[in-house]
């Protein structure tokens, strides 16, 4: 039990401060007065290639859930391992996108326009909450703190699902105005 206070003492406000950070700095470059394209990427590449990890993500997610009912925690592991894998890469290349492309207007009109605004407000902000939930998830997870690990896994499994599907919808809504 000393071995986890003590690593708490320096896992706890790590993720603290990424739960902070990552959110603000995604915030401050998505409102940078000049866009750098230094990849040289066309406007739609970077959006499709997040549908496609979003996707991914949610397919792992849902995997990890039956693994872990099933009772194979080596495969549940693995498999939620490579879904944060997957969220980390996209959360790079989201960056990357936002440097490098001015933001895209959602063009729908009628009755979509209301329903693609609350999928997308709904996306960020949930976004934002589920950082600190999969890391303090992941963490509990891979020092063997199961309990804690099943407790908070119980919120994070559900938003983090919302927030891999709803990303795949808000590319498919502004797939037209690429």
């Amino acid at each position: 039990m000393k071995t986890t206070v003590k690593n708490d003492r320096i896992a706890v406000p790590i993720i603290i401060a990424l739960s902070i950070l990552v959110p603000i700095i995604v915030l401050i470059l998505m409102n940078l007065p000049e866009r750098y394209n230094f990849l040289g990427l066309e406007l739609g590449t970077l959006p499709l290639f997040h549908a496609v990890l979003n996707a991914s993500t949610a397919v792992l997610l849902l995997s990890g859930y039956f693994l872990i009912k099933s009772g194979d925690k080596i495969m549940h592991r693995n498999v939620m391992i490579t879904a944060f894998g997957l969220s980390a890469v996209f959360l790079i290349s989201y960056v990357i996108s936002k440097i490098s492309n001015d933001p895209v207007p959602y063009g729908g009109e009628g009755f979509m326009r209301p329903v693609y605004f609350f999928i997308l407000i709904s996306h960020i902000v949930l976004s934002a909450i589920i950082i600190p939930l999969v890391l303090f998830t992941m963490y509990r997870g891979l020092t063997g703190e199961y309990l804690k690990h099943k407790k908070i896994a119980r919120w994070t499994f559900p938003i983090w699902m919302y927030v891999a599907i709803t990303g795949v919808l808000v590319y498919l809504f502004m797939l037209p105005y690429y």
